[in-house]
């Protein structure tokens, strides 16, 4: 029986509705197609065992043994109808095996019907769902009626023609004209294999029509994509802002962007997750279906960089900011990191960046094209430098070519990987590195340069490995090799300091020191002339041995003692003031004396710090000595337009304290001595 036995078989109704209309027809079914109604008939018994024709009752689908089970359709007289737990699969199965049975559902509601047969899921309905009016039999002369239909990439067309039901040889009328039926096609359709996607609406309008022609009578669903998974936005931090930016006297600056690096706080949601939407399943006309890919999921963590967490808010997982800092995204990574530094791969130039005023660390993968600005702090430049990098501390990195551009730190070192060529290298508190300068003009409080050629030095330390035709002043110069460049001359100058002042100083101080050196003198002398009185004399000494208790004076005696001191009081009073004017004189004249000796202390080290040291001349070379006043600052902080004319002027009104073309240079004369060197 299975699960589609039917508890009442409706044979007897079936058979009177086919076999009573077409009665004068038996015997010649009987001739003509014995076999095919034999066939006929057990398909009409098998449909009494499908449907049943009870009202609905609750019977669990897994009934105990013995017990019937309710049948998946049910016929009442408001319709027919598929059980409430019945799922799509045998639905389908006891639709397929009652249109194989040789009967249809009249009054079918075709979407429905669909619906219910493939896309509803098990337990949609809480009741049994009408689909249909009631079963009927197809005849086998009406099944006749209905054509081949033509099947292509998914799509069948049918033929539509007047049709003529023939009536056979009990009827007068050779042929009697007929008109098809939506429902009997439907079940026609089935047994041709066209079990889904029947245009319900060109079917119909066809059939109404009336006349022939060819029509698309189904066509395959194709399975529809779902959504794959995806990472949106969900602030507007993110994005970059390229309008020129407003100052504070209201006008624009055309070269600066309004917020080319976002920059977002703590706590702030960047990114969030969207789920992915699985696809709709299609079907072929057979009613096999077609699966939808399965959609593809994304996680946050492939985009999640240092300085951001992933958290689960309000049932969405979203990428939050886990400090404050700037917005940087790694191209090739696509991860988003939140730091101090801002990383640029774009270069900096009027289309990408224009002129930037940053608060923070930056990093540049690109080129700073010609007047262009970078004002920061910690600035790296991975490509060459055309313009000007500037910089309010920390360190200035050029891992390339500074060509014709300018790199100025106010508190820090510069290093250039590569070369430095018509360009302005200055910091007032830091070391500059070059790999090789070429008409620079450079100042610093040190300077390291491998290959120097026809540049402006000033700094306290100067080390380079060649020279050609520099002006290079320093309080301290190491060249390993120095020498003229085609018509620029090699120049050195000793920066000697201008002691004159401290000499002043120091002058002052002794003479200061002298001067209270005398009143301490007089002072003592004064006191000498008190206490060489003889009264006072008599009773200092009688004092005093009273004190160390050597004398015991009697009652008389103390009154007597103390008659003379009421005498010597005023002279007594008069050394304790003298004393202490020695004292404060004695004091005074320590501090000149220390101060003297600290004043001489910086005029030796300033006056030895001068030097400066050529281990081998490649031709003529003038060292000359520039003094200069450590009061005003550091002799190098000065103007790049400066540098160059204080050099060559000096050069104009110093003279030479030493030249040479061969050999070695060691100035002063005992630096030579200490390396051993013979003295010019």
């Amino acid at each position: 029986m299975g699960p589609f036995a039917g508890t009442a078989p409706l044979f007897l109704d079936i058979a009177r509705a086919v076999f009573v209309p077409f009665r004068p027809c038996l015997f010649w079914l009987k001739q003509r197609r014995a076999r095919t109604s034999i066939v006929s008939i057990w398909n009409l018994n098998e449909v009494g065992g499908i449907l049943g024709n009870q009202p609905f009752s609750s019977v669990s689908p897994a009934a105990p043994v013995g017990a019937t089970p309710e049948p998946v359709l049910q016929r009442r007289d408001d319709g027919v109808f598929f059980r409430a737990s019945s799922t799509a699969a045998e639905r389908q199965a006891a639709v397929g095996q009652t249109f194989l049975s040789g009967a249809y559902f009249s009054g079918l509601d075709y979407d429905l019907f669909l619906h219910l047969l493939y896309d509803a899921s098990s337990g949609e309905a809480d009741e049994p769902v009408r689909f249909a009016d009631t079963v009927e039999p197809l005849a086998l002369a009406r099944r006749a009626l209905y054509k081949s239909v033509k099947i292509v990439l998914g799509e069948a067309d049918y033929y539509f023609e007047p049709v003529f039901l023939d009536a056979g040889a009990a009827t007068q009328d050779a042929n009697q004209g007929e008109t098809l039926r939506f429902d009997e096609f439907v079940a026609d359709m089935w047994q041709k294999g066209i079990r889904f996607g029947i245009d319900a609406v060109a079917v119909r309008a066809a059939i109404g029509n009336g006349k022939p022609g060819r029509c698309l009578v189904a066509r395959r669903r194709d399975a529809v994509p779902g959504r794959d998974g995806a990472i949106v936005e969900v602030t507007e931090a993110l994005h970059r802002s390229n309008a020129p930016r407003e100052g504070a006297n209201g006008k624009l600056d055309l070269h600066t962007f309004q917020n080319r690096f976002p920059q977002v706080s703590a706590r702030t949601r960047l990114l969030k997750k969207m789920l992915p939407v699985p696809g709709i399943r299609g079907y072929e006309l057979s009613g096999i279906p077609i699966e939808a890919p399965v959609p593809k999921d994304v996680e946050l963590t492939s985009v999640a960089g240092t300085g951001t967490v992933i958290e689960h808010l309000d049932g969405t997982d979203f990428l939050v900011a886990a400090v404050q800092g700037f917005v940087n995204v790694d191209r090739r990574s696509r991860r988003i990191s939140i730091g101090p530094r801002i990383v640029s791969r774009e270069g900096v130039s009027v289309r990408t960046t224009g002129n930037l005023q940053l608060t923070g660390e930056y990093e540049e993968f690109g080129e700073v094209q010609e007047n262009r600005v970078v004002e920061g702090g910690n600035i790296t430049i991975h490509g060459d430098v055309f313009g000007r990098i500037v910089s309010r501390g920390g360190t200035i990195v050029l891992r390339h070519n500074l060509m014709g551009g300018t790199a100025i730190n106010a508190d820090g070192a510069i290093r250039v990987a590569g070369v430095a060529a018509n360009a302005v290298l200055q910091t007032r508190a830091g070391e500059v590195a070059v790999q090789r300068a070429q008409s620079c003009i450079i100042t610093g409080t040190r300077v390291r340069i491998g290959v120097a050629i026809n540049c402006e030095i000033m700094a306290d330390e100067v080390v380079i490995g060649s020279a050609s035709g520099c002006a290079i002043a320093a309080r301290s110069i190491v060249i390993e090799s120095a020498g003229p460049h085609k018509h620029g001359e090699m120049m050195l100058f000793a920066l000697v300091a201008d002691t004159s002042r401290i000499d002043d100083e120091i002058a002052d101080l002794a003479a200061r020191g002298q001067s209270y050196a005398r009143l301490t003198q007089r002072h003592r002398d004064a006191i000498d002339v008190i206490t060489g009185r003889r009264e006072v004399s008599a009773y200092l000494a009688l004092a005093q041995r009273v004190r160390q208790r050597e004398v015991v004076l009697t009652p008389e005696q103390l009154r007597a003692f103390q008659k003379i001191r009421l005498q010597v009081g005023p002279a007594l009073q008069e050394v304790a003031q003298l004393s202490l004017a020695a004292r404060q004189a004695q004091t005074q004249q320590a501090l000149m004396q220390e101060g003297a000796r600290a004043a001489q202390a910086r005029k030796d080290a300033l006056a030895g710090a001068a030097s400066c040291r050529v281990r081998l001349l490649a031709g003529e070379t003038v060292m000359r000595a520039m003094p200069y006043n450590p009061e005003h600052g550091a002799a190098y902080d000065l103007p790049a337009r400066d540098v160059r004319t204080r050099l060559r002027a000096e050069a104009q009104t110093r003279a030479p304290v030493w030249s040479g073309s061969t050999g070695t240079l060691a100035w002063p004369p005992a630096a030579r001595e200490r390396q051993g060197g013979d003295p010019d």
